[in-house]
């Protein structure tokens, strides 16, 4: 059978790093017969209406994919593609708890996998700093350094390293009403990181992110990548992290701990894949291409 598909991309950000995502994944498709169009957000019609609620391309009506590949975090727009019977790669709901860094962490330990040592920040509704008396607890709980981890952002930019209670009280107060997390800081793995490619059950390559100059190892702040050898409890690491989340593929990225031990810092839901293949060879796009075929089959 030919399926068609969708790939949704953000219009705002509609950058040369997005369309080559989106090019590697209709490339990919084009080699297994699968016919793709890119699309932006903004240039479909989502219309919510009792009798006749619908998606449609502006200004062509067409009909519905079989499948929307989503390199975009517009949950929204996702699912009123579920409801009107697209199959969404990923999720709607995998996109939300990947995009939300506190849903993820709670799943995570749901499921009981490993995650540097967090604490929820209160919710505010002022930009008012939280009481003297709960910032000093988290002093005396995590001691300097820590982190500052806002819960939406990307890159790393919305990652604090804190060193001093007047950078704590400040950044706290720069945040607002944003939720937020305190977490314990691992310096083990300062400036180092590894990023798995998960797709399906299988970890298909993997990454590790070096940084001299920032404690993020994102190669956006000026880190560099190199292949990494997968074993057994790397893949099956995060392998678990994807499916915590409900993810059908994803960029795992794990922390180098204590005595070897490996923690889960983040979920990509819609991690870019062009670095990956330059590093490793490994081109991701024709395994997801592949697994988004045989779901489509079943």
């Amino acid at each position: 059978m030919n399926y068609t598909g969708w790939i949704i991309i953000n219009g705002s950000i509609a950058t040369d790093k997005f369309i080559d995502y989106a090019t590697m994944i209709e490339e990919a498709a084009a080699k297994q017969k699968m016919k793709t169009i890119c699309l932006k957000n903004d240039a479909v019609l989502t219309l919510l209406c009792p009798k006749n609620g619908t998606v449609s391309p502006i200004p062509n009506h067409n009909k519905l994919p079989d499948f929307a590949f989503f390199i975009d975090k517009d949950i929204y727009l996702a699912r009123q593609l579920e409801q009107l019977g697209v199959r969404v790669f990923n999720s709607s709901l995998a996109i939300e708890i990947s995009d939300d860094k506190i849903y993820t962490y709670q799943m995570l330990m749901r499921n009981q996998l490993p995650i540097p040592e967090t604490v929820i920040a209160p919710k505010k509704y002022h930009a008012d700093n939280l009481p003297s008396d709960y910032i000093q607890e988290i002093i005396n709980h995590f001691g300097f350094p820590l982190i500052v981890k806002e819960a939406y952002g990307s890159f790393g930019e919305q990652v604090h390293l804190i060193d001093n209670q007047q950078s704590l009280t400040d950044i706290i107060s720069n945040i607002g009403e944003r939720p937020f997390v305190f977490q314990r800081y691992i310096e083990e793995s300062r400036g180092r990181d590894i990023r798995v490619q998960v797709v399906g059950d299988k970890a298909i390559t993997a990454v590790e992110r070096q940084n001299e100059v920032d404690f993020r190892a994102n190669v956006t702040n000026g880190g560099k990548m190199l292949p990494f050898p997968l074993n057994e409890n790397t893949e099956k690491l995060a392998v678990a992290a994807a499916k915590a989340i409900g993810a059908d593929f994803a960029g795992v990225d794990l922390l180098f701990g204590q005595d070897s031990e490996l923690l889960i810092c983040e979920i990509n839901a819609n991690a870019h894949i062009r670095n990956l293949y330059e590093c490793t060879g490994v081109n991701a796009a024709d395994y997801m291409i592949t697994y988004i075929k045989k779901e489509l089959s079943r």
